[in-house]
């Protein structure tokens, strides 16, 4: 009867005596089996391993080995052979447990090696010694003493392999560290699974909010804090008390942004700003930044028009605007389409300094510094033009939209840094 099986796939080495392997077969009762044997061991499967299986696996196979004490030659017969077969069995990250016990050293370098990605359980039948055994771990195997010994080598490893998908995560690739953190999530015991399980639901968060999908984003980040916290309860890793500390600042945001019933929202452009911030500094796209910075700067004169004069700049009724700008938005902003006016942002400016508001003002002691800037963002390639944007040019204008609009920093979101060491 099995002890801690079935599992879904048992990779096992079988040597000149088959007895452990076996052992670990009915123990596990594997729907999946490959056997990793010399072929001089091959008769060895069909009359003292096959026979004596208590439950069949659904699919089994073998990989024979010409020089089984040979790690190149062992090497090189297991990646060959081993990855397309675990694919062609559906064998996913985590479903698979490597038996070492009969293995020669080179097949167990090898055999660890090759499954390294695969594999979330190594098991060994080894000869009792008081510092790794203990009673009930011992077995009979025909008259012989047996320490049944299993671990996790992800429980180890998985510290470097976090590290990398933290270093994407904070790349911005958040896809991509979601699936590493996912990945690490298969493959590390039970007690570790729900903390790679949260960082990576964190991860499919921020990809959301890089891409403006505010409310999925809030539940994300929501229900990945709550899981987060449970984890830093029991310890957690080293850096995780600052990441919690920069994503309940994000989940707070990010409710104030959902729940602002308003049809205009402030602090959409307080999030257009970090994320033109972001993409100048962390992805070096000066480019995207400008227009991403841009909008930004008429979202909140679309925001200053709408809650101090109730004007939509995209619907705008004549008769809201000052005298002067009547008869240019009559010939110069009707849309053809749905016959509705709307406004440039130069209009939406002037509009805010026709009728007396302090940021329309502003614009106008500026508007020298702020045309040439303006120029080059329609001559840029993401504009109307063919000549890249300079570096220089966006961090003036970034200089100007803060003077205007009064956004800084210490107001902006702030996506944590994952440093979990």
């Amino acid at each position: 009867m099995s002890i801690d099986g079935p599992i879904k796939a048992l990779f096992v080495a079988i040597g000149e005596d088959p007895a452990t392997a076996l052992y670990t077969i009915n123990r596990l009762a594997p729907e999946f089996l490959c056997l990793c044997l010399p072929e001089t061991s091959q008769s060895l499967v069909e009359t003292h391993v096959q026979p004596h299986v208590a439950t069949m696996p659904h699919r089994w196979d073998w990989i024979l080995l010409k020089a089984p004490h040979q790690f190149q030659h062992v090497h090189q017969e297991l990646a060959q052979h081993l990855p397309p077969m675990l694919k062609t069995w559906g064998i996913h990250s985590g479903d698979l447990v490597v038996d070492l016990s009969a293995s020669t050293p080179a097949m167990a370098s090898a055999m660890v090696l090759v499954s390294r990605t695969m594999a979330s359980r190594i098991v060994q039948l080894t000869a009792p010694h008081p510092d790794i055994s203990s009673s009930s771990n011992i077995i009979d195997i025909e008259g012989t003493a047996k320490a049944w010994l299993s671990s996790n080598m992800w429980d180890e490893e998985a510290v470097q392999a976090r590290a990398e998908a933290s270093r994407l995560f904070n790349q911005g690739a958040f896809h991509s560290a979601a699936q590493g953190y996912r990945h690490i999530e298969s493959l590390v015991s039970g007690g570790l699974k729900p903390l790679y399980h949260a960082l990576g639901e964190l991860s499919e968060g921020y990809a959301l909010w890089e891409h403006f999908q505010y409310r999925l984003a809030w539940d994300k980040l929501k229900s990945s804090l709550k899981a987060l916290e449970l984890a830093s309860i029991w310890g957690g890793p080293t850096g995780l008390a600052s990441v919690l500390t920069a994503v309940k600042a994000n989940v707070k945001f990010l409710e104030s942004l959902v729940m602002d019933p308003d049809v205009i929202k402030r602090v959409v452009s307080h999030d257009l700003f970090a994320h033109a911030q972001r993409l100048a500094r962390r992805d070096q796209h000066v480019e995207a930044a400008t227009m991403v910075l841009l909008r930004a700067l008429e979202a909140y004169v679309q925001y200053q028009l709408w809650v101090t004069f109730h004007i939509k700049s995209w619907d705008v009724q004549l008769e809201q605007l000052p005298q002067a700008l009547q008869e240019t938005c009559r010939h110069c902003y009707l849309d053809d389409i749905d016959g509705k006016y709307k406004l440039s942002l130069q209009t939406q400016f002037h509009t805010l300094a026709g009728l007396g508001h302090p940021m329309g003002q502003a614009f106008l002691s500026e508007w020298t510094k702020l045309k040439p800037l303006l120029d080059a963002s329609q001559q840029a390639i993401l504009g109307h033009g063919f000549e890249p944007i300079k570096k220089e040019r966006f961090h003036q204008l970034v200089e100007i939209v803060t003077k205007l609009t009064n956004l800084h920093d210490t107001s902006l979101p702030t996506f944590p840094h994952m440093n979990l060491s």
